[in-house]
C-alpha cells in the first residue's frame, strides 16, 4: 500500500466506466482502499424505507467510490495528466508530468 497521488480537493478527470471523461472535485480519498469518492460522479441510487429520522423515505442518491487508478489529475485546459513527486527548495511537492506544473500550493 503506498500513499495516493490524489488527495481530497484535487479537480480529476474520469478516464474509464459510465462516467468516463466527466470532471469533478474529490470530496474523500480512502487510501487504505485506494479509492476516492468524486462529487457528481460514480452516484449510485439507495432505496430507503420511511424512519422516524426520515418519515418521507424514498430514493437518496449517493456517491460510491472510485478506484483510484481510475482518475487522473486535471490539469488547467481540464485534460488528465499522471502525478510525479520532484523536491523542490527541501519539500516534496506533486507535479503533473503532461504540463510540469506544480499541483501543490
Amino acid at each position: 500500500m503506498s500513499a495516493l497521488k490524489i488527495k481530497k480537493g484535487d479537480r480529476v478527470v474520469v478516464l474509464s466506466g459510465k462516467d468516463k471523461g466527466k470532471t469533478g472535485e474529490v470530496t474523500k480519498a480512502l487510501p487504505k482502499e485506494s479509492k476516492v469518492i468524486v462529487a457528481g460522479v460514480n452516484v449510485a441510487t439507495r432505496h430507503r424505507k420511511p424512519t422516524q429520522a426520515n418519515p418521507q423515505g424514498g430514493l437518496e442518491r449517493v456517491e460510491a467510490p472510485l478506484h483510484v487508478s481510475k482518475v487522473a489529475i486535471a490539469t488547467k485546459d481540464g485534460k488528465p495528466s499522471r502525478v510525479r513527486f520532484e523536491t523542490q527548495d527541501g519539500k516534496k511537492v506533486r507535479v503533473a508530468v503532461k504540463t510540469g506544473e506544480k499541483i501543490d500550493g
